[in-house]
């Protein structure tokens, strides 16, 4: 029942999904561990690739912290446009966490999931913003999870290289 509705929302949303997006270059700052009493200051570079695959697009990214903490991922994540600007964008990634002086995820696998909602610009950039949960989905038996809040900016890799 689940994977039938699914589909059915997969179908309903492709007519909205833009297939000639460039490969674009994110930048990301914000919270991290935003949900607790040791939030940090977070800042995240990723590409996104242009390439895609039934809309699926994957991506991957290097994050730092204010703590020290380092993860770096890769995943997938698909756009969803509502018009011509409205851009939202659930993603899940996996990745090697560091807690450096942060905080304890309880592994080094780390799972993130999320979602963004962004603006398009005319050039198509895009200016969103963007939570994130960040965990060990039970890897581990420690596993307090973690959840960040970030501004984000996509810059079109089309557009560094224009004349």
């Amino acid at each position: 029942m689940t994977g039938a509705i699914a589909a059915l929302a997969l179908t309903l949303v492709r007519p909205a999904l833009a297939a000639d997006d460039p490969a674009f270059i994110t930048f990301h700052a914000g919270g991290y561990d935003v949900n607790d009493d040791r939030t940090a200051g977070q800042f995240n570079l990723e590409y996104r690739s242009s390439w895609d695959e039934w809309y699926v697009k994957p991506f991957a990214g290097v994050m730092a912290t204010t703590d020290a903490a380092a993860y770096a991922y890769g995943g997938l994540l698909l756009d969803v446009y509502f018009g011509r600007r409205v851009v939202f964008t659930p993603n899940v990634a996996v990745g090697l966490y560091a807690d450096g002086d942060g905080k304890d995820l309880g592994n080094t696998v780390e799972f993130r999931s999320g979602v963004e909602l962004a603006y398009r610009l005319d050039d198509r950039a895009r200016l969103g913003v963007a939570f994130h949960h960040i965990s060990n989905a039970s890897l581990s038996d420690n596993n307090p999870g973690t959840e960040t809040l970030t501004l984000t900016f996509s810059l079109p890799l089309d557009n560094l290289f224009v004349d």
